[in-house]
């Protein structure tokens, strides 16, 4: 049987229509795997706004099981009570207008109205999805025609649901993603809904209303142009923008995600813009000679500004660089004047995983620095990440990582008393009020640069080369440093959560 079918019989009793097996299967798979492209688009669209967090990715998938819950449900209740014939169109093509709208929708309710970004978010993800999920039952229903069917029936469509929804994550996570900005994707799918609608109408002949949709999908491509936040270039990971200073010249500012990761001058990559760096700079040249090249490992590399430091100010300076988004490596190259005789080898990988190809004792720096949004990844920050790093420094290597963190600064605790773990000096350099040498002022939170060794660092030096570069800051250590670690708990493999530690003040802080 194929197509809609006239007078099919449940126990005798007369039916308008009835769906062929490769028509059922071919709804059930697009609508299933549908619903899973529209969860993981949704998670790159909200991003620049909300952070990708482990609590973005939670609300995200929430979201989407609710619509598939309620669209099940509802959408079975409902072929129960009307022609089923007559809703699957409709169940397409709305949802296709409403994926269409979504990028263009999100990104001005993010720039126009944020208080409502959570509202308007869940409603892009619970429309579609509800609609869709509902097709599911919608379908089962048309395809029986005997209850000594009904098992073969339902267990064959609830495979054929599943089977799409992981070829739609598949897809997207490994395909899609990487080849197509999110707009052009939910845009696309937009229009494949409403074309499917469109052909069930044909065949159907019981709504009018593809037309009108396929009018709103225009309108949502054109929208999309012209909404704000756009991206210059959509990586794999991030939503990338490269932006000019307009007191500079050659000052240019990476921004991921609406977060500004890095600052680069592409003729002097000894100006250091981000007061952090600039303490990074600070603790590397008052621990090693002046001029004395490095073989130094960076996990996380944005814009490369502290390896273009490095190549610059110590000439003959080996570093290699951990850098997951080779995106964010094209762009370092096309935009940021990156030069193949720079001395920097970038290698796309995932930081813990670099660490671990590393040899033995084999240098005298490693720089953290790498950032999902404004957070640390997990497994960078855990005891067994920290012995990683100490077993590739040679015995008076140092290991600098950046962090940030507000609030309580649970996290940024936490960190510290796991690198007291590992190394036996370990010291915190920030504003005198977040690192608690101010007990008169208010902690605001923000950057933070700590160092660990094996061997004594001399602090005064850095002290004063902190002075020299106007940061502000200072340096905690020994009983002051425990008192401000408190009864934090040392984050391990088993035991990291730093999405839930971390208090970010804004997803468009500077890292």
């Amino acid at each position: 049987m194929t197509g809609l079918s006239s007078k099919p019989v449940v126990d005798g009793t007369p039916r308008p229509h009835s769906l062929g097996t490769w028509t059922a299967t071919l709804l059930v798979f697009g609508s299933s795997a549908a619903v899973l492209v529209v969860e993981i688009v949704a998670l790159r669209l909200l991003a620049p706004y909300l952070g990708l967090t482990l609590e973005t990715s939670t609300l995200v998938i929430g979201i989407a099981l609710t619509a598939i819950a309620a669209g099940s449900w509802l959408g079975g209740r409902i072929a129960d009570q009307v022609d089923p014939s007559r809703l699957i169109g409709p169940a397409l093509g709305l949802s296709g207008a409403v994926v269409a709208l979504t990028p263009a929708v999100l990104r001005s309710t993010a720039e126009w109205a944020p208080e409502l970004l959570l509202l308007i978010a869940s409603l892009t993800i619970l429309l579609p999805g509800a609609l869709l999920a509902a097709v599911t039952p919608i379908v089962t229903k048309l395809r029986l025609t005997s209850l000594a069917e009904t098992g073969t029936v339902v267990g064959r469509l609830s495979g054929v649901g599943t089977f799409g929804a992981i070829v739609g994550t598949i897809l997207t996570g490994f395909v899609l993603i990487s080849r197509l900005p999110v707009s052009a994707i939910l845009l696309g799918l937009g229009t494949l809904l409403v074309a499917g609608s469109a052909l069930v109408e044909l065949r159907t002949r019981k709504w009018r209303g593809t037309a009108t949709l396929t009018l709103v999908v225009v309108g949502a491509g054109l929208a999309t142009t012209v909404a704000p936040g756009a991206c210059d270039t959509e990586t794999r990971y991030h939503c990338a923008r490269v932006v000019a200073d307009p007191d500079r010249s050659t000052g240019r500012t990476l921004v991921l995600d609406g977060v500004r990761h890095s600052y680069v001058d592409t003729d002097d990559p000894t100006y250091l813009e981000f007061a952090y760096v600039r303490a990074i700079a600070a603790v590397v040249d008052s621990a090693f000679p002046s001029g004395e090249p490095l073989s130094a490992h960076h996990v996380g590399g944005g814009g490369l500004t502290f390896p273009r430091y490095l190549a610059a100010t110590r000439p003959g300076t080996r570093s290699l660089v951990s850098e997951i988004d080779s995106g964010v490596v094209h762009i370092d190259h096309s935009r940021l004047g990156l030069s193949p005789r720079s001395g920097i080898d970038v290698r796309v990988e995932d930081g813990r995983l670099g660490l671990r190809r590393l040899d033995d004792a084999g240098h005298d720096l490693v720089v953290g620095d790498a950032f999902g949004g404004v957070s640390v990844p997990w497994h960078l920050t855990t005891v067994e990440a920290m012995a990683d790093v100490r077993r590739v420094l040679d015995d008076d290597g140092l290991y600098v990582a950046n962090l940030i963190d507000h609030g309580n600064l649970a996290f940024a605790r936490a960190e510290v008393a796991t690198l007291g773990a590992v190394f036996e000096h370990v010291a915190l350099l920030g504003e005198p009020a977040d690192i608690g040498l101010d007990p008169t002022a208010t902690s605001k939170g923000g950057n933070f640069v700590v160092l660990a060794s094996d061997r004594p660092v001399d602090l005064r030096a850095t002290q004063e080369a902190l002075d020299a570069r106007e940061t502000g800051w200072k340096i905690a250590t020994g009983a002051d440093l425990t008192s401000w670690i408190g009864d934090a708990r040392r984050l391990t493999d088993d035991y990291a959560p730093v999405d839930q530690l971390l208090q970010p003040y804004s997803p468009r802080s500077t890292r």
